[in-house]
């Protein structure tokens, strides 16, 4: 039985109803051999919050990609899952407990752990509430955590293995330190930002001879943990200092003055201190020369023992002081303002600091090389649409530094390593220690892209050999930002080639960022973000779906409209009301088999061929994920083509008196009608269910459907211009009756002539449904007198003046015009004649009144020509 439809849209009432049903039918469960697979593996959401407006875009163009290959006849796996996202969530917990009084070293490590796994499920919920609300094709039946336990046991069996290949190691080196969340970050987890700092310049005494020189540094905070003053071996300013010493201004220690030829001559004075466990470079300088590494600074970012006075001091508030102190005792020699790029934590946006620490690294060049060497393989490689994005991925695997994997969180996976508490040795395995009296496991997580690297073998059941991995590995297609191809789309490259010695998947669609009006990135300083759900709750989920793709291309940023929202919402509206129509015509006993189009007007056919050029270009742009392109194809033809043209143009075919050329029009109105639900699916998914169980159907639901095919219609392409003809004809006459003041019900003789000026004979079928649309008759008798003419396909359409305007009434029309023209070019002229006005009042006003007296003369003589040639009709 079909549902009757509304008559006014209400996306309320439509969204509600259906999503419950499908998820309940399994209709989104993967698992039909019979079928060809496809899989796609959702970007996982951080259990950190609410979905924002780009896990909305994200989302809905993998749920276009997952409802068209369930169209198309595949076994479509589109697997759910949520990241755990260490850093951002341990600081959210630490967050609650702060407002609860408490910190997690009251309640300790296993409490804490507790708590944290408790906000996961409270926001875990919540996004599932989001994914239903978007209408997300998702299989909840495989939905993935990245700290499951199938998934611990794959990150747990990659790290021993890894570590058992001598790819990763321990080591002491200079990383990135968030002083606010105390643990390390990778390079990509840093944000450069150029903000104004000071380039300080202080006095520094050579103990050998008294003489100063004069170092430059933007930390002076860190001078308490220097070694060495270096310069270059090549600086005649400076050979005869290497070899002495100079006083430390921050404590007094004489350091030694050496000579590298890692110092630039051209930069400041060319004398660089050298601080080994707070500066990348300098560590380099220390290793080369065994200098002590010691540390001023604890982990919170206060200063340490070592330090003095300024002990405990934060970092800041140091430097303030111990410049102070310096000023007072005549160290400063000068300061400078100094723009310079300075790295925050992308994280808790605080000001990384460079510090030496032992940490957990993956050696990143070999595995590197090996995703770069299969990218040269055809079958092996990873297609990225838009194709300019592999650039960015070869460029900085090329480049590739080694990872620090460790993190000093208690949220996340505890890396599988344990030291024994009195020889010092290091195990790591798959399995604890049986001796767990003698062996301390590492305090320290693993950086949360560790496990997302394997998200698209590991949610399918690796390291087991399950019936899941081997039917659905490697995935068909990933769907991410451009702003996470470092840190996500290579890390799963590089760890699938070492896992699955394959591709992760086949190809990457990468999009863009979602911006404000203004072309702002949105944030929280801002106060510019958007709430999808409110978006959701005023226009409907299906007009922000088809807002969101259709209005940028591949790889581009979007900038959000409520007026193009809205746009969607009305676009939708036309569907409803062409739905309507057509559902009002066919009545309750046509049915999918009493389709026949054998007696399809020269209009049925013409709709039918125009569908049939629409799905070829579809289907060829989604298989190209071309959507925006797809959105325009479909909002033209379904606009213009079907619900302008052919909903009017097919009302003389439904009233006939034939019943064969009725039954041909409500066919063609059946199939294009459900071609379109079928090609709208994808993008919107509520509305199209709606409709499709209104109209004949042979379903449960429109997600059981097949994407359609074409219509076995044949039109010569003579009978397709004379269409194309006779819509332009239908427009032509309208534009006279607008330009001449005509009613629309008015009937008017037309005239038509092809490209060489030749008469056309009428054609009775066409000038039926001018007259019906237009009420316009198409006449074959050129009489030889001034006509109207507008242009038309191959041709012109002529209207006798005679026949549409009363000369006497124009007359007198355009007599009255040149009257109050004459009168507006009087007072202009008197106006600007008057030397009072000229004189005394604003230039503005003078120039406006120049301008208006120009545009009345302008007139004038154009009135005063019309008035000439209908006098001449008298």
């Amino acid at each position: 039985m079909n549902k009757t439809l509304d008559a006014k849209y209400d996306h309320h009432k439509v969204e509600q109803e259906h999503y419950k049903t499908w998820v309940e039918q399994g209709y989104f469960t993967a698992g039909d051999k019979t079928k060809d697979p496809f899989c796609i593996v959702i970007p996982p959401p951080n259990v950190t919050g609410k979905l924002h407006l780009g896990h909305a875009w994200d989302t809905t163009l993998q749920d276009i990609v997952a409802r068209y290959k369930r169209l198309q006849g595949y076994d479509m796996l589109w697997l759910p899952g949520m990241d755990h996202a260490g850093i951002a969530t341990q600081a959210k917990v630490d967050e609650r407990l702060k407002g609860e009084g408490i910190s997690r070293y009251d309640i300790g490590r296993e409490k804490f752990l507790d708590r944290a796994w408790e906000w996961k499920e409270e926001y875990a919920s919540t996004i599932r509430k989001q994914w239903a609300k978007m209408g997300l094709s998702l299989d909840y039946t495989r939905e993935r955590f990245t700290l499951d336990d199938g998934l611990s046991h794959a990150v747990r069996k990659v790290f021993v293995d890894l570590y058992n290949d001598g790819l990763i190691y321990q080591g002491e080196r200079i990383i990135n330190w968030d002083p606010e969340a105390m643990t390390a970050l990778s390079n990509i987890e840093v944000i450069h930002k150029e903000i104004e700092g000071a380039m300080y310049y202080f006095k520094y005494k050579v103990v050998e001879t008294g003489k100063e020189l004069i170092i430059a540094t933007t930390r002076p905070e860190t001078m308490f943990a220097d070694q060495a003053i270096f310069v270059h071996p090549d600086d005649e300013r400076y050979k005869d200092i290497v070899g002495l010493h100079a006083i430390n201004p921050a404590n007094g220690e004489a350091l030694p003055i050496m000579a590298d030829d890692y110092i630039d001559m051209s930069f400041g004075t060319a004398v660089m201190k050298c601080t080994p466990a707070h500066d990348p470079n300098d560590f380099a300088l220390a290793k080369k020369y065994n200098l002590s590494m010691p540390i001023c600074m604890h982990p919170n970012g206060t200063m340490n023992d070592m330090c003095g006075k300024y002990a405990g001091m934060d970092r800041f508030a140091c430097r303030k002081a111990l410049v102070e102190d310096f000023e007072a005792a005549g160290v400063v020699d000068h300061i400078e303002k100094h723009m310079h790029q300075v790295g925050h934590s992308e994280r808790t946006g605080v000001i990384v600091e460079p510090y030496l620490s032992k940490q957990w690294f993956v050696k990143m060049k070999p595995l590197a090389q090996e995703v770069l060497k299969n990218q040269e393989i055809a079958e092996q490689r990873i297609n990225f649409y838009p194709k300019r994005f592999e650039k960015t991925f070869h460029q900085w695997l090329e480049n590739i530094e080694d990872w620090c994997i460790s993190r000093q969180l208690w949220w996340g996976h505890r890396i599988p390593a344990w030291y024994h508490k009195e020889t010092n040795e290091i195990y790591v395995g798959m399995e604890d220690p049986q001796d767990q009296e003698n062996w301390k496991q590492d305090e320290d997580v693993l950086d949360t892209w560790f496990s997302s690297a394997l998200w698209p073998f590991s949610t399918l059941g690796w390291p087991e050999n399950t019936d899941d991995l081997a039917r659905y590995f490697p995935n068909d297609l990933l769907v991410t930002g451009y702003d996470i191809i470092f840190f996500w789309v290579a890390r799963m490259a590089f760890q699938t080639r070492y896992c699955m010695k394959n591709r992760p998947f086949k190809d990457v669609l990468i999009h863009g960022l979602v911006r404000d009006p203004q072309g702002r990135k949105m944030s929280k300083s801002l106060g510019n973000g958007i709430d999808p759900m409110d978006v959701i709750d005023h226009f409907g989920v299906d007009a922000l779906r088809f807002f969101l793709t259709t209005n940028s291309t591949p790889g581009q940023d979007l900038r959000y409209s409520d007026e193009k929202v809205e746009a969607s919402w009305n676009f939708i509206n036309k569907i409803w009301n062409a739905s309507r129509f057509a559902l009002m015509q066919l009545g309750d006993a046509f049915h999918l088999e009493d389709i026949d189009v054998s007696n399809a007007s020269m209009i049925d056919k013409w709709i039918l061929k125009r569908f049939n050029e629409v799905l070829e270009n579809v289907t060829e742009n989604m298989e190209k994920y071309e959507f925006a392109l797809v959105g325009n194809e479909l909002y033209n033809f379904v606009w213009d083509d079907f619900c302008s043209w052919y909903i009017e143009l097919s009302k003389a075919g439904l009233q006939s008196a034939d019943a064969t050329v009725v039954t041909a029009a409500r066919s063609t109105l059946v199939i294009v009608l459900r071609g379109i639900v079928r090609m709208l699916h994808p993008f919107m998914p509520f509305v199209s269910e709606e409709i499709y169980l209104s109209l004949p159907h042979e379903k449960a639901s429109i997600n059981l459907e097949c994407w359609p095919t074409k219509v076995d219609v044949t039109m010569s392409e003579d009978e397709m211009v004379a269409v194309k003809q006779l819509l332009t004809m239908i427009e032509a006459v309208r534009a006279i009756k607008v330009d001449y003041n005509l009613k629309p019900s008015m009937d008017i003789e037309v005239i038509i002539k092809d490209e060489h000026d030749v008469l056309m004979p009428s054609d009775a079928n066409r000038n039926a449904i001018l007259q019906k649309m237009c009420h316009a008759t198409w006449i074959d008798n050129a009489k030889d007198e001034e006509m109207a003419v507008r242009p038309i396909l191959h041709g012109t359409l002529n209207v006798p003046l005679a026949a549409i305007i009363n000369v006497e009434e124009e007359i007198a029309k355009l007599s009255k015009e040149v009257k109050r023209l004459q009168g507006e070019i009087k007072r202009g002229e008197g106006m600007l004649s008057n030397p009072n006005f000229v004189n005394k009042a604003p230039e503005a006003k003078v120039n406006a009144e120049k301008e208006k007296l120009e545009g009345y003369k302008a007139q004038y003589a154009i009135v005063e020509k019309q008035l000439e040639e209908m006098e001449k009709r008298r």
